[in-house]
């Protein structure tokens, strides 16, 4: 089935990388689903990309986000890429799930991939059955929605659908397929998949579509290729730094699932984490604590030294320049992620820069997140709360240290000093921190009950009432109090998360 004079048009599309990237993806369909439902159309953001919102909701575009129709100028690909999983390399990964339908002109000018996630095998399965359950789905629809609400950049999701199928893991599950809305798919170990088969005219095209793509301005310059590694580093050192900011632990930062537009992808076994602490890890397959909250800095840099490896060759002729080169570019990303993270950590606690500053502010912030990994506060309300102190009701803060009011006071005394030597009044540093710090983040507790419910009885009343509450983060409002506060110990207690492949 495909679109006809009887069917809307939803897309216009415009396939950048099926035309002009050859070898580097296969043609294929997605599989139909039996008895599709709608989950949810997200509304906000097919406007955002100036898409027919009622011709979405029609029972062909029901049809094609079930993978049951093909929509015209679609030309639907699996993308080849390989990746380092948990440090151990795999030169074959691939879209085993997922599909790129196409790509959009947004209302901005800017392109954005449209892909399916759950659509049925691929060439590239590996042994999987290519779908995705209704839990899943709903967890990166609900994720990536609070992501950027937050100002965090991320893949979003434009649709959910449940596809009547049963779907087999731990135990039998209601099947779905998202469909996710990207900057684009290109990752780190997209380079890598040609790299390892010593491709390198390929590695050189890809690399010349992602600056045509996401860094137009070094199109054709000499030296392109270790630009575009500093920065891709960039992005990721302010996208890091930004998930550290929020206590967002991503879970399984492998290389495929590293992006080279700077987006949070893939929404597998990640969590905010509540009570602070760097070592805290939710992926249920990551059991040497690799991709825990704190380590998630070094991870980055990690991934950009392997994406560093694959342009090599282009970088510079002679290897051993370009070894030095690209060595120089990556022994930046610690100071670069450090001035991302410090001018976020400076906003969460109303600090402006002032000249001779920065060690002095690094160790306010530093001894502030002692403080609450000492006396396990929540992350989120630990900030929240430093606000109502400046407006004297510093209560609500004490009231999360226990028995650390001491080591809270003294510290205190030290933060209200730093901000009378910035003269700033005190009116305009508790609003502008309440423009930092959110008051509601996806709550682990919450969002499996809301996860719960719809698989078990396709009830989405807690999943709206959730994503209301999380993409309106910064007000606090008295019907919404108990989306504030962290899981009770039993609800809390051995938490874990799930890749859902």
């Amino acid at each position: 089935m495909s679109h006809s004079a009887c069917n809307p048009p939803l897309f216009t599309f415009d396939n950048t990388y099926a035309r002009e990237l050859d070898g580097m993806s296969v043609a294929w369909q997605p599989a139909a689903s039996p008895a599709p439902g709608w989950l949810r159309l997200n509304r906000g953001l097919a406007e955002e990309l100036g898409l027919d919102v009622d011709a979405l909701e029609s029972d062909f575009g029901l049809a094609v986000f079930a993978g049951n129709a093909v929509p015209d100028g679609a030309q639907p690909v699996a993308q080849a890429y390989a990746g380092h999983q948990f440090g151990g390399f795999s030169p074959q990964l691939g879209d085993g799930r997922a599909l790129l339908l196409g790509e959009i002109i947004d209302r901005q000018g800017q392109r954005r991939d449209i892909a399916f996630k759950g659509s049925g095998r691929t060439p590239f399965s590996r042994g999987g059955d290519g779908k995705a359950a209704i839990g899943p789905v709903l967890r990166e629809y609900l994720i990536s929605e609070a992501m950027q609400a937050l100002g965090i950049p991320t893949t979003r999701t434009l649709a959910a659908v449940s596809t009547g199928e049963t779907i087999y893991r731990e135990r039998p599950l209601p099947g779905a397929i998202l469909t996710r809305v990207a900057a684009s798919h290109v990752r780190v170990g997209t380079f890598q998949f040609f790299a390892a088969r010593r491709d390198t005219d390929r590695v050189r095209r890809l690399a010349d579509y992602v600056i045509a793509r996401h860094d137009p301005d070094l199109a054709g310059q000499d030296g392109r290729y270790l630009a575009l590694l500093e920065r891709v580093a960039e992005r990721q050192a302010s996208l890091v730094a930004r998930w550290m900011g929020v206590g967002f632990i991503h879970g399984v930062m492998n290389t495929d699932n590293m992006t080279i537009s700077g987006e949070t992808i893939d929404y597998g076994p990640c969590a905010f984490m509540e009570a602070y602490d760097p070592a805290t890890v939710f992926s249920s397959i990551d059991h040497q604590g690799r991709y825990a909250f704190g380590n998630q800095p070094g991870i980055a840099q990690w991934n950009l030294a392997r994406l560093a490896e694959t342009l090599l060759p282009l970088i510079d002729e002679d290897s051993d320049r370009a070894a030095a080169l690209a060595t120089e570019a990556l022994d930046r990303f610690p100071d670069q992620f450090d001035g991302h993270w410090l001018a976020i950590h400076r906003g969460k606690l109303g600090l402006k820069p002032l000249a001779g500053t920065d060690e002095q502010d690094r160790a306010l912030i530093n001894d502030y997140l002692e403080l609450l990994h000492t006396h396990q506060v929540d992350f989120t309300l630990g900030f929240r709360r430093l606000s109502a102190v400046l407006r004297g009701q510093p209560q609500a803060l004490q009231s999360l240290f226990g028995d650390g009011l001491p080591g809270l006071s003294a510290w205190l005394d030290r933060w209200q000093a730093r901000l009378q030597a910035q003269g700033a009044t005190a009116i305009d540093i508790p609003a502008q921190m309440d423009r930092t710090n959110p008051v509601y983040i996806p709550r682990n507790h919450l969002v499996e009950n809301a996860l719960d419910a719809a698989t078990e009885s396709r009830d989405l009343r807690l999943f709206d009432r959730l994503l209301s509450v999380i993409t309106r983060p910064w007000d606090e409002r008295p019907e919404d109090a108990l989306c504030a506060l962290p899981g009770t110990p039993e609800q809390t207690q051995g938490f874990r998360t799930f890749c859902g492949t």
